[in-house]
């Protein structure tokens, strides 16, 4: 595997942009070496600029649900950009955008859009506090949802990646708003209920993780949330940037049986684009301006462009028959497989897996459940996994922290492939 052209284009990218990056887990810090600079992707593959081939497993970190470069999406983006990349008012797509998406996610009843998954946490968590005459939120460990002051307290990717979860420029004021729980642990949040009384304007969580890497909350946990903000008249908030439209048609909500207040999405609604969303009961939501006093506006929110991506992908997960059946049996093949490897040479991981995402956790470990349990990985097993998958041509995230993502383009041979090299990757860590 030649990267030569990759490292150059590295050195050039640190001499404008901090630390080479647009965004800090791509910097490869926690595994070793330099980035690739990709160039081209299509179906489960990209390729870097030193024309490098890898089975992708990051997929854009989750909208590429359908694959790289769709044609469909293609074309919608085509046709789009012909008419009008953006025109700062009312488009068509927007409200068919909207119904889509309340239809697909029933708890949803009324939804904005806004140009991030960072942007849809920030206004869902004013949107709350506006809504509730309250200030506290609650968060948890290791869940990560955007940069955003309120949420990078104990935050997860690439916070947790770096190592720096407190970041400075926080002030002492927005940190003493935000209240931090233990993931998995409800008695962690009946006490913070307790303790602040009357002043808890909402709790958010990834209601399956993949900041942390992959984890599904216990039926006790999730449901006890759920009663805790009901009974003390505090919002929940699930953060479905990455699970929406993902683990499921309907989210993490739909698999879970829980109904939130208001729900945050990203990712794959954008189509590859970038995009995000919150929505929730039609109650709630009228607090928003124009309707109401909490304010929040985006000059480039449901553009054209983005909406026709969205949608195209959207119609194609909504209306494909099998669609989520086809891709949660490629995903259980596929960790089957990496299970079945463990197995045979007896090497100390853990695997879990909800819907089409994954994650490998290099652990002593018998089970992965939370916060506590992530941070006892070993990180510099991962790198070395992570280096031997890339030379072998499988592209997984640059970190164990976060999730890996299976689209509905990796074929049998794809995934076999990474079986099979991920079984001679475990061999030499085990000499």
């Amino acid at each position: 595997m030649n990267t030569q052209n990759s490292k150059e284009a590295y050195k050039q990218a640190v001499k404008h942009i901090p630390g080479g990056v647009n965004s800090p887990v791509r910097a490869f810090n926690s595994v070793g070496g330099d980035p690739i600079f990709i160039e081209s992707a299509k179906g489960c593959k990209v390729t870097d600029i030193d024309k490098n081939e890898y089975i992708d497993y990051v997929g854009s970190w989750g909208p590429m649900i359908l694959g790289h470069s769709h044609p469909d999406v293609v074309e919608a983006l085509h046709q789009a950009a012909i008419k009008g990349t953006s025109f700062g008012a009312p488009t068509l797509m927007e409200t068919e955008m909207a119904e889509l998406i309340c239809e697909m996610i029933p708890s949803i009843e009324s939804v904005r859009m806004v140009n991030s998954g960072t942007e849809a946490t920030m206004s869902a968590l004013r949107l709350a506090r506006g809504y509730t005459q309250r200030d506290l939120v609650i968060k948890f460990e290791g869940c990560y949802h955007g940069h955003g002051d309120s949420f990078l307290i104990k935050a997860g990717s690439g916070a947790l990646t770096l190592g720096t979860p407190n970041s400075p420029g926080i002030t002492k004021g927005t940190a003493r708003d935000t209240l931090t729980a233990s993931y998995n642990n409800l008695d962690s949040v009946v006490q913070l209920f307790a303790e602040y009384k009357d002043q808890i304007a909402a709790v958010i969580l990834e209601p399956v993780t993949g900041n942390m890497g992959v984890v599904r909350p216990t039926d006790e946990f999730i449901q006890g949330i759920r009663k805790a903000c009901t009974d003390n008249g505090a919002l929940l908030i699930f953060d479905e940037v990455m699970t929406g439209f993902r683990v499921a048609k309907g989210g993490a909500q739909e698999i879970l049986g829980i109904t939130p207040d208001l729900t945050t999405l990203g990712k794959i609604i954008g189509g590859g684009l970038p995009v995000g969303a919150y929505g929730g009961k039609k109650e709630i939501m009228d607090h928003l301006a124009p309707n109401g006093p909490v304010y929040q506006a985006g000059t480039l929110s449901g553009n054209p462009m983005a909406m026709a991506a969205g949608l195209t992908t959207l119609k194609k997960l909504h209306h494909t028959e099998g669609f989520y059946e086809e891709l949660g049996e490629k995903a259980a093949f596929l960790v089957a497989g990496l299970q079945k490897n463990l197995d045979d040479l007896n090497f100390p991981a853990v695997i879990n897996r909800v819907g089409s995402m994954f994650t490998v956790f290099f652990t002593e470990e018998k089970e992965v459940n939370n916060f506590s349990d992530v941070m006892k990985c070993d990180t510099d097993m991962y790198a070395k996994y992570f280096r031997l998958g890339l030379e072998s041509g499988i592209y997984t995230a640059p970190s164990q922290f976060e999730a890996g993502f299976v689209s509905i383009a990796h074929t049998q041979e794809d995934l076999q492939t990474t079986i099979d090299n991920s079984y001679k990757a475990l061999q030499q860590l085990k000499q």
